[in-house]
């Protein structure tokens, strides 16, 4: 066989090759939905496992109707997925996406073939509207809007931080706010609110991500910030 056949050859070969892989890596891509795409994949797939990878306290709170509680963060999350078919479809989600995401790439680099998860989590959809159940009545309790108007003080700046316990910008952030409060309080009043303990103030207001600043002045919405942010970008804001 001469050379020139040879070459063309391995690059037939070569070309196969990459076209198989390829299409093995979208297989396997990420897959997010939002929540509203989650429930049109849920209806096609009736029989798929839903995991909420939250804590146990937060899925005792409110979760998807049929969902099964791994918790991410537990000891027992690898020996969970490790007895589902991993050449089945599955749904991810948890409050606001990052776990879910980082528990998709997981089951992904293990060889599960479709993970689909909700991008932003319950949290976008509650704000869609969706339906949801709880195992007790703590999804609905918590602050009320009258009372979060309440604590919006027409004599100085009010400071709101949305956060969660398990949300890690959230807890970077957390240090620097005490420090405010404590620096500025003839100027400011830094208020934190747990959106686990608040949904329904949250769903509200329309906080959908973690976490969320929002500055009032005479009781009016002057400033909101979502997601992480630096220290002096927020001393900035109430200069």
């Amino acid at each position: 066989m001469d050379i020139k056949k040879i070459f063309t050859l391995s690059i037939a070969a070569a070309a196969i090759l990459f076209n198989s892989c390829t299409h093995g890596q979208t297989n396997s891509a990420q897959t997010k939905l939002s929540a509203t795409e989650f429930v049109h994949k849920m209806t096609e797939l009736p029989n798929a496992p839903i995991l909420d990878v939250r804590t146990p306290d937060e899925f005792l709170k409110g979760h998807l109707v049929n969902a099964l509680n791994y918790n991410w963060n537990g000891n027992e999350f690898e020996k969970q997925i490790a007895l589902l078919d991993k050449s089945k479809p599955v749904f991810l989600y948890c409050l606001s996406g990052g776990r879910s995401s980082s528990a998709a790439n997981k089951m992904r680099s293990s060889g599960f073939a479709q993970v689909y998860e909700m991008e932003g989590g319950i949290m976008k959809w509650r704000s869609a509207n969706l339906p949801e159940t709880t195992h007790n009545t703590a999804a609905s309790s918590g602050m009320n809007k009258q009372q979060f108007d309440a604590l919006i003080r027409p004599d100085r700046l009010v400071l709101i931080d949305f956060y969660a316990d398990w949300c890690m910008p959230c807890r970077k952030m957390k240090p620097y706010l005490d420090q405010i409060d404590k620096d500025m309080a003839d100027k400011v009043v830094v208020i934190r609110i747990n959106a686990d303990h608040n949904q329904a103030l949250c769903k509200e207001l329309m906080i959908d991500a973690l976490p969320v600043l929002q500055l009032y002045k005479n009781k009016t919405l002057i400033w909101a910030h979502a997601g992480f942010i630096e220290k002096a970008e927020v001393v900035k804001q109430l200069q």
